[in-house]
């Protein structure tokens, strides 16, 4: 039913998952999997003993090599490699770091199979994958190469430690509490920023800040 199988490979540190998803993957009929590596540098050694992979579904924490390295090699090294992250965190800090370092898409591990196989094809044909996680602007702005804006936005300090802190977990709430400052305050800080910015969202705000290297993650 399936002729065109897609070629892909799993790098992730726990074994019995690892197995687990090859088992179910090659059962679907829909996918080949090439190889599997239990972290970036067991990959990067058995990429050359076998055809390259169309798709790589990549774990983030790894031992050795994580998932953040491995996909920047991969995007370096062999850029048509689509790869697709797939972890247990569904927090804003993971998220943009692997989309910034390449990955086309961010699944989390306990999703269906059938989000999985649909993911991998989407991925396949068209080098992303945009579910509730990732937005298709979100995505377009990591990995152009462009500067969302051509002039380097200016923020005041205040501004500049709400960027930061907007990098973490803590609530706006939370936020103003650490600043000394009151909610309304930070709201009108936000707001300003996403003018700045021009975006409307936390986490684009984060890109943004990320793209002009206003703060590191």
């Amino acid at each position: 039913m399936y002729a065109d199988k897609i070629d892909i490979a799993i790098v992730d540190d726990h074994t019995l998952f690892r197995q687990g998803l090859v088992s179910l993957l090659t059962d679907s009929g829909k996918v080949n999997v090439i190889f599997d590596a239990e972290n970036g540098q067991d990959m990067i050694k058995k990429l050359p003993r076998q055809p390259l992979p169309e798709v790589i579904l990549m774990d983030i924490t790894m031992p050795q090599m994580d998932g953040y390295e491995s996909t920047k090699w991969i995007k370096e090294n062999h850029p048509h490699i689509k790869v697709l992250a797939l972890s247990m965190f569904e927090e804003d800090k993971p998220i943009i770091g692997m989309l910034k370092s390449g990955a086309g898409g961010y699944m989390l591990k306990q999703s269906r199979s059938s989000d999985l196989l649909d993911a991998i094809t989407s991925i396949a044909k068209q080098s992303y994958y945009i579910n509730d996680l990732v937005s298709g602007k979100l995505l377009r702005n990591i990995q152009d190469n462009q500067a969302i804006k051509t002039q380097q936005v200016e923020v005041n300090t205040n501004e500049l430690r709400f960027l930061e802190l907007c990098c973490s977990d803590l609530t706006y709430k939370q936020i103003a509490d650490m600043m000394n400052l009151s909610p309304h305050t930070i709201d009108n800080y936000r707001e300003a920023l996403f003018q700045k910015f021009g975006t409307k969202s936390r986490t684009g705000l984060v890109i943004a800040a990320l793209k002009q290297d206003l703060i590191k993650i």
